[in-house]
């Protein structure tokens, strides 16, 4: 039974000892989630494909405090390659003893194909023009490399201290959760996939003591949403980009970096919680329903 002091947030949600690896750490939300972890206490190692993005994340935003954790750039790493990330995982057994998160963020945004017409014939002409090879390249870095960016590092999951509840969050999407298509026909239904992944990963994962999650993410700022990145490796999304979209977005604004840090966290911490996906969508999944 906890006493009231025991009960502060500073105790609930301090992330000391937590070494977490993210992909796609280096932009969007896979720094978002970055960030709130090594504010936390966390020692963070950041991955992706390009050296320099991971390079400038460290150093733009890791903490300022002595108090906090760390930003460690590790890789460059390839997450669709088996190879890239059978490297990675031998430099983090090399350096740490344990991982007690692991963030799957890199994510493609793939083609697009617009159905949005009654004439069979220019429906099938406007989706018929996607190529094979663009859905497959979605399906490997959004389906594919999450499943063994997570299986590579069971065993240093398992080696966490029990106390830390190691756990990976798996970032999928909204998209992958309603039936409008979003002219993203490949994206979506790749991300419905992905979150139906982390809920198998979560049951069977569950054996080794380590949980598995998801985060659904609404409208956020990211490099793959804007098209760009700042010199800090950020984007913006501003509130009329969310009000054109075919349906409602009742919160009228895009997710900021604090409430994707909240789920981050929440997840990270709550060792009560396993299998679940987190809706972060500004209650868009209210107004248009799933399946």
């Amino acid at each position: 039974m906890a006493s009231t002091d025991e009960l502060h947030i500073s105790n609930l949600f301090s992330l000391k000892d937590h070494v977490c690896l993210v992909t796609g750490g280096g932009t969007g939300i896979g720094l978002m989630a970055t960030q709130a972890l090594a504010s936390n206490g966390a020692k963070v190692y950041i991955t992706g494909r390009r050296k320099e993005v991971l390079d400038n994340a460290a150093k733009t935003h890791s903490p300022q405090s002595s108090n906090t954790g760390q930003i460690i750039p590790i890789g460059p790493c390839d997450v669709t390659s088996k190879e890239d990330l059978e490297k990675l995982t031998a430099e983090l057994e090399s350096k740490e003893k344990y991982l007690s998160l692991v963030v799957a963020a890199a994510g493609v945004s793939g083609p697009k194909g617009y159905p949005d017409t009654s004439d069979a014939k220019q429906m099938k002409d406007n989706l018929w023009s996607e190529k094979l090879e663009d859905w497959k390249d979605t399906y490997q870095t959004n389906v594919i490399s999450v499943f063994f960016s997570v299986v590579t590092f069971l065993p240093l999951l398992q080696a966490a201290p029990p106390k830390l509840e190691a756990s990976a969050i798996i970032i999928s999407s909204m998209s992958g959760l309603m039936r409008h298509s979003q002219a993203h026909f490949s994206y979506n239904a790749s991300k419905a996939a992905t979150a139906h992944l982390a809920r198998m990963m979560s049951k069977e994962f569950s054996k080794t003591g380590v949980r598995v999650n998801s985060i659904a993410p609404g409208y956020f700022p990211s490099e793959m949403t804007m098209k760009e990145s700042d010199e800090k490796n950020k984007a913006h999304m501003p509130a009329e980009k969310v009000k054109d979209k075919g349906h409602a977005v009742p919160a009228e604004r895009a997710g900021s970096d604090e409430e994707m840090a909240m789920g981050v966290i929440f997840l990270t911490k709550c060792g009560y919680v396993n299998g679940e996906v987190l809706k972060l969508d500004g209650g868009v999944m209210n107004e248009v329903g799933g399946g």
